[in-house]
């Protein structure tokens, strides 16, 4: 069946768009990376990244959320600093201690964007939220697990000390996405 120009047309600005919002939530995440704190005691820093994922997957929905962070890892893979300041360069991150997260992140945008729906429920929203945190710590502690060894030091080292700073990331991503998941969404 023949495609109208017209048809051609108005798939363009939809796709542009598309494209744009992917890039934009990949320089979002790098952006939230550089404001990193290291912590005394454990190789993981405390940053924004799980706030900008929770927010790029709550916002573009999970086929979008998740190739925004997608692009992101490959952006950090090949050498650009769009991780954290602190740490291996490259696709090293990805084998060090904090790249089970980084690994998390498209799986989690995804699940947000996903579990979220329209945003409009708060309660739908939170779960969506807490749901995409648990992930990315979950990845983390994987990745701390195969370097410790220990499970009891891979939650003391990627899960004890963000608990409150991660509580506070998600109540900040409710108030952010509620008014602005419907609006966002229905323009792509």
């Amino acid at each position: 069946m023949p495609v109208s120009s017209s048809a051609v047309l108005a798939a363009q600005p939809l796709a542009l768009r598309r494209a744009a919002a992917v890039i934009l939530g990949a320089a979002l995440v790098a952006v939230a990376a550089q404001v990193s704190i290291p912590l005394p005691g454990t190789p993981v820093p405390l940053t924004l990244q799980p706030l900008a994922v929770l927010l790029v997957g709550g916002l573009l929905g999970p086929v979008l959320g998740a190739a925004s962070l997608i692009l992101y890892l490959a952006l950090g893979a090949v050498g650009l600093p769009v991780f954290t300041p602190y740490g291996l360069p490259g696709l090293a991150r990805l084998l060090g201690p904090t790249g089970g997260y980084l690994l998390a992140y498209p799986v989690a945008a995804f699940a947000v964007g996903r579990v979220a729906g329209d945003g409009k429920r708060w309660g739908r929203l939170a779960l969506a939220l807490l749901a995409g945190l648990t992930l990315i710590h979950l990845g983390g502690l994987a990745q701390l697990l195969i370097l410790t060894g220990s499970v009891t030091s891979a939650v003391r080292l990627g899960t004890l000390p963000f608990l409150l700073g991660d509580l506070l990331k998600l109540g900040i991503a409710i108030l952010v996405l509620r008014p602005t998941v419907s609006p966002l969404r229905a323009r792509l």
